[in-house]
């Protein structure tokens, strides 16, 4: 009968044969049907005979406070740094065992609970499930996520126009022909006989003289109109950021490289391992 150990005590014994890039759950936001957050994943057991994860240890605090419970591996959806259970239902994790952290788990055993729990009385029609060997295969199909820019715009007032007005004063000179009257005196010699007395009477003439004088007045004229409008003008600029994305590593044989480069099996990896670390 194989035994469940934490994957965390597998790390803890043979941290030399998991190297740096071993996948871990643990830390990451669950997920259950509908996308509704239920909590986060507490760890993972790990098969002893085969180095597979069986159970990610769930806890649902979003659902019931303070409740661990195993989910079968094969239920997850990996995507980044979260796990999607996409048919966990909260009538299934009701149903479930809390998880005991002393407890020694066997697969087979624990098996069987599962089998009860999600075909349980107590689960609508619907949400019954008839688990398989799959469901407790872990997700064999990662998502691989890249960074992607989007580039919004924002307009903004990057000026403003004002246009007013204001009086020049300047000295204009005009000139203008003026006419203006002077009186002349003509005198002709006259000899012809009269009947007047000299001294009879007094004569005299007048002359109105008449001149010209400038009458300035001042009239306003438009002399120019002036609109204020506005064009569009388009620039391209450049934007340099940095982006991520995740490649697949494979192992084209399927074995487990060590740091140093040496290749191990997870035979080496027992249940009496992990009791003597916890017994340290």
């Amino acid at each position: 009968m194989s035994q469940l150990i934490r994957l965390k005590d597998i790390q803890a014994t043979h941290a030399d044969l998991l190297g740096d890039d071993y996948y871990n759950p643990t830390g990451k936001t669950a997920y259950a049907r509908n996308e509704d957050k239920v909590g986060k994943i507490d760890g993972a057991l790990v098969e002893d005979t085969t180095g597979k994860i069986r159970y990610l240890i769930t806890d649902v605090g979003g659902w019931f406070s303070e409740k661990l419970v195993l989910v079968p591996a094969g239920l997850a959806r990996i995507v980044g740094d979260d796990v999607f259970f996409d048919s966990l239902t909260k009538a299934q994790v009701e149903a479930m065992e809390a998880y005991d952290e002393d407890y020694q788990y066997s697969y087979d055993e624990q098996y069987q609970k599962d089998r009860q729990a999600f075909v349980a009385d107590t689960l609508p029609d619907e949400e019954r499930v008839d688990l398989k060997e799959e469901h407790y295969n872990a997700p064999n199909t990662l998502e691989l996520l890249e960074e992607r820019l989007t580039v919004n715009k924002d307009r903004i007032v990057s000026g403003l126009v004002k246009i007013g007005k204001h009086v020049v004063s300047e000295d204009r000179k005009v000139e203008v022909e003026l006419e203006e009257e002077r009186a002349h005196i003509q005198r002709n010699e006259v000899n012809r006989p009269t009947d007047r007395t000299i001294g009879e009477g007094t004569e005299s003439v007048e002359v109105q003289l008449e001149a010209e004088r400038a009458n300035v007045s001042k009239q306003t004229y438009v002399t120019e109109e002036v609109s204020l409008g506005k064009t569009t003008e388009r620039h391209v600029e450049t934007i340099i950021e940095t982006i991520r994305r995740e490649e697949l590593d494979v192992d084209n044989d399927g074995n487990i490289v060590d740091k140093t480069g040496n290749i191990v099996t997870r035979d080496d990896i027992t249940a009496d391992d992990v009791r003597k670390y916890r017994n340290k």
